[in-house]
């Protein structure tokens, strides 16, 4: 029984949001599957019944007007919440599928991302996922915009258009290579690993913000050899002994356990340095029941992966 799609808000609406989307009345066109006459037709009598234009028509595509964002945020919440009652809809009868977007980083597309879905598909398979890997500082708008119903990132900072409904921490240490001198320690400090080449995230990583100032005041600055925006690339580096890289043991965990690589917890001052994971969601909307299904088994897979660690 395939589900039953509800248009249950007014045309114009859902082509606004493909228009906005794509920036191009064409690709929205192609997106939606109908003319683009169609689809400019729907604009001009959106912009005509406010009274005011919604999109600037410049050469490289098309710009949201003031009016312009005004409406998307408002538009954004009208799906997501048209969404949410498609899905509960469809719940009642016994469908229970539907569709839920997630952005999250690379490292946590290694474990804990295909443990959720695997957990959720074994009691749900009729729920499709999309999932975006983009930069930890892209994450909260791709939340806010409405081009994703669920963000998982480190050390976001709170923001009162955002929703947490889970987090756990991850100790930060240097992962080094299974002969290296401090391999057999359970933990280590930045002053004794001075001496040793620095490997670290670029900026597209929350953790680089975290490292930078320790390891100023620890006078390391000056041993960055690398800086990679990639953890495979960080891991290959690490396994060819050019250096010591500096992370969690989110996105390591196969060459962890196979003893490929070593993670030792980083000490500071007296304790350990650490950094948040957290799933977010849009506050002002609803999640759908799919939504709130992934939600849940991203919540089960953090909570396990943070024991582990």
């Amino acid at each position: 029984m395939a589900e039953q799609s509800y248009r249950i808000h007014a045309a114009s609406l859902h082509y606004f949001d493909a228009v906005r989307r794509a920036v191009s009345i064409r690709e929205a066109a192609r997106r939606l599957n109908v003319a683009s006459s169609a689809v400019n037709r729907q604009i001009l009598a959106l912009e005509a019944e406010i009274g005011t234009p919604l999109f600037e028509r410049l050469p490289e595509g098309l710009k949201l007007t003031a009016a312009g964002e005004i409406l998307a945020h408002h538009v954004t919440g009208v799906l997501r919440d048209s969404e949410r009652v498609q899905s509960e809809l469809n719940a009642l009868k016994g469908l229970q599928a539907g569709h839920v977007e997630l952005v999250t980083l690379e490292g946590l597309c290694h474990r804990i991302v295909p443990d959720a879905l695997a957990a959720m598909s074994a009691r749900y398979p009729r729920v499709t996922v999309g999932v975006d890997i983009i930069g930890t500082n892209e994450i909260p708008a791709a939340i806010t915009n409405g081009d994703a119903h669920l963000g998982l990132a480190f050390e976001v900072r709170p923001r009162p258009e955002l929703r947490r409904i889970a987090s756990v921490r991850f100790r930060l240490g240097a992962v080094v290579s299974p002969d290296s001198a401090v391999a057999k320690r359970s933990d280590v400090s930045f002053n004794e690993l001075r001496d040793q080449p620095v490997i670290l995230p670029k900026s597209n990583f929350a953790n680089r913000g975290q490292l930078h100032p320790v390891m100023f005041q620890a006078g390391m600055t000056n041993r960055m050899r690398y800086e990679a925006g990639s953890i495979d690339l960080m891991k290959q580096l690490v396994s060819r002994g050019l250096g010591v890289a500096y992370m969690t043991r989110a996105g390591i965990e196969t060459e962890l356990e196979a003893g490929q690589l070593v993670h030792v917890k980083l000490r500071h001052g007296r304790g350990y340095i650490h950094s948040e994971l957290g799933l977010y969601a849009r506050a002002d909307t609803h999640l759908s029941i799919a939504a709130e299904m992934f939600a849940h088994y991203l919540s089960i897979t953090l909570a396990a992966a943070a024991e582990a660690a």
